[in-house]
C-alpha cells in the first residue's frame, strides 16, 4: 500500500526545546501515522497527516475493555550525519505477537518499517544531535470500535508518533535506587505480562509512586504465586552480574521479551560471558549485596539502554550494591550498544538499519 501525506501547514510554529531540555516523552513532531482496520476490509488508508488529537467515541472499546498495544523504540542521529534504527524488526516483531495475545490484527511488518522511515524523514529537522539524544518512536494500536460488550473489536486503529528525547531516568547513566515490592505484583502465569498491552502499566502506577515517595526510581517485581522470584523492572529487564556469571530471569510469559534483554545476552556471549537464563531469588540478591558476591546489577531497556543498580530497598531495608557505583560490565554493555547505534562501532550482529 502506499502511504498518502498531508503536509503540515504549520512546520516552524511549534516549540522545539534545545537537546539539554528534553526530558523523555514531553515533545513530539509535526505529523503522525495512521491507518484503519475493519474486520471485513482489513487494513487500509496509511496516511501521514499533521499532529492532532484522535476522535473516539465514549463507547471506543478500548476505553473499556484494554484492546491496546504500543512498542517503543528510536531513531539515531549517526556520526556521518546519517540516521539509524535500532532492530526495528523485534519491535515490529513483539507487537504482532503483544496483538496476538490481545485478539487484535497483525500489521505486515514491511509495511510497519516504511510507515516509521518515511514519518521520521519528514520530521527529521526534530532528530536532535547531542549525546545521548534520540528520536523516540510509539506505534501504538487502539480498537475504536463504538460497542459495549466484552468481545474482540472489529475495528482498529494504528498510529504511529514521535518526539525528541533525553535521558530517561534524571540519574542518567548514574546508579538508580531500587525498591522491591512484595505486596504487589505485575503480571502471574497465564496472564499478559509478556505483551506490550497498557494494562501492565497502570496497574504498577500505585507501587511506583510508593516507590518514588520513598525516594527510588523505580519498582522491582517479584513472582506473583510466591513473591519470591525476581522477575523485572517496570520498565526494563534485570540482569544480576554473580561472581563471574551473569544471570538473568528467563522468559515463561510473565515477563516482557526486551529487545536490549536480548541484546545484551547476544554481545556478553559473544565476549565469552558465562550467562545463564535462569530464576534467582530475591533472597538471593540480597545475600549477594551482603557478602560482595552480587557484584554488578543493571536494568536495560530501550529508554535507558543500560541503567546501573547501585542500591536496593526490601522489606524496608537497604542493600548496596557492591560499591554502590556503576560496574565495569554495565558501562562496557552500554559503550557497545550506543556505540553501535550511533554508528561510533562496528555492527557484526548487523542491528543497525540506516533510514539515509
Amino acid at each position: 500500500m502506499e502511504i498518502s501525506v498531508d503536509k503540515s501547514t504549520a512546520i516552524g510554529t511549534k516549540f522545539r526545546p534545545k537537546d539539554s531540555e528534553l526530558g523523555f516523552g514531553k515533545y513530539t513532531t509535526d505529523h503522525m501515522f495512521l491507518m484503519d482496520y475493519k474486520k471485513d476490509k482489513g487494513w487500509y488508508d496509511p496516511r501521514i497527516v499533521p499532529y492532532q488529537p484522535l476522535k473516539l467515541d465514549p463507547a471506543a472499546m478500548v476505553l473499556h475493555y484494554n484492546q491496546e498495544v504500543f512498542e517503543g523504540l528510536k531513531a539515531y542521529h549517526l556520526e556521518d550525519g546519517g540516521i539509524g534504527l535500532f532492530r526495528p524488526d523485534k519491535n515490529v516483531d513483539r507487537m504482532n505477537a503483544s496483538a496476538r495475545r490481545m485478539v487484535m490484527p497483525e500489521i505486515d511488518p514491511g509495511l510497519f518499517v516504511k510507515a516509521m522511515k518515511e514519518l521520521i524523514l519528514l520530521d527529521r529537522q526534530w532528530l536532535p544531535t547531542s549525546e545521548g539524544t534520540s528520536l523516540y518512536i510509539r506505534p501504538t494500536m487502539i480498537a475504536n470500535e463504538p460497542a459495549l460488550g466484552v468481545r474482540p473489536s472489529e475495528q482498529y486503529l494504528f498510529y504511529i508518533i514521535i518526539g525528541p528525547v533525553g535521558a530517561y531516568y534524571p540519574e542518567g547513566f548514574n546508579p538508580t535506587k531500587i525498591y522491591v515490592t512484595d505486596e504487589y505484583v505485575r503480571a502471574a502465569i497465564g496472564g499478559a505480562g509478556e505483551a506490550k498491552t497498557s494494562g501492565n502499566y497502570g496497574a504498577t502506577l500505585i507501587a511506583s509512586q510508593l516507590a518514588a515517595k520513598k525516594g527510588y526510581t523505580q519498582v522491582l517485581w517479584l513472582d506473583a504465586k510466591d513473591k519470591k522470584h525476581v522477575e523485572e523492572v517496570g520498565t526494563s529487564n534485570i540482569f544480576f552480574k554473580i561472581d563471574d556469571q551473569l544471570v538473568t530471569p528467563p522468559l515463561g510469559g510473565t515477563i516482557l521479551p526486551g529487545i536490549t534483554r536480548d541484546s545484551v545476552l547476544q554481545i556478553a556471549r559473544s565476549w565469552g560471558l558465562d550467562v545463564l537464563e535462569r530464576p534467582i531469588s530475591i533472597d538471593k540478591v540480597v545475600k549477594g549485596c551482603e557478602d560482595g558476591s552480587l557484584k554488578e546489577m543493571f536494568a536495560t531497556g530501550t529508554a535507558a539502554v543500560i541503567s546501573p543498580v547501585g542500591e536496593i530497598c526490601y522489606k524496608e531495608k537497604d542493600f548496596q550494591v557492591a560499591d554502590g557505583q556503576t560496574g565495569e560490565l554495565a558501562k562496557k554493555l552500554y559503550d557497545e550498544i550506543t556505540g553501535i547505534q550511533y554508528g561510533r562501532k562496528e555492527d557484526p550482529f548487523g542491528w543497525r538499519v540506516r533510514i539515509v
